[in-house]
């Protein structure tokens, strides 16, 4: 049995794509080119031949893999969601205590954090930290460089 994950439902349709590429795109190319090997004659020396099935495995499994995770996803409805706390899908303003420093953050699953996007994991130590946090709190959290205090400034969706 596979984990449940949770999605947006951009972060949902993004794997689906994905998804719908290996099968549509790479799937018949890598088809093609076992078939281009096999023409070649003599399999038992094919190098080409055994590349092109490897990869055909390494592919399937991938398609596998991801079939079950988007059999076991679950979408977020963000209209039923609590501002009062932090949770997955909020977007927090924190206010570092050390430096002053304010900055924003949305809490999403592991597999749609995107640190470029301000998206980070409620896995990662900084989102197990804010968690279940109010506005005002102040979040201790252990991070590689050390313990790091944050004031929750904001909560929004």
């Amino acid at each position: 049995m596979s984990a449940i994950n949770y999605y947006t439902a951009e972060g949902l349709q993004k794997l689906k794509d994905e998804l719908h590429h290996l099968k549509t795109v790479q799937r018949p190319s890598i088809s093609e080119q076992i078939a281009e090997a096999r023409d070649k004659g003599d399999l038992s020396e094919n190098a080409e031949y055994d590349a092109a099935k490897e990869a055909q495995g390494i592919l399937e499994m991938k398609i596998a893999k991801m079939e079950e995770i988007i059999a076991n996803a679950r979408l977020i409805d963000e209209t039923h969601m609590d501002n009062s706390k932090v949770y997955i899908l909020s977007k927090v303003t924190i206010k570092n205590q050390t430096n002053g420093m304010e900055i924003e953050y949305t809490l999403v699953a592991e597999n749609e954090a995107d640190i470029k996007a301000r998206k980070i994991s409620i896995e990662s130590p900084i989102g197990k930290g804010l968690l279940g946090k109010k506005v005002g709190d102040i979040a201790d959290i252990q991070t590689p460089g050390g313990i790091m205090h944050f004031e929750i400034i904001a909560i929004t969706r």
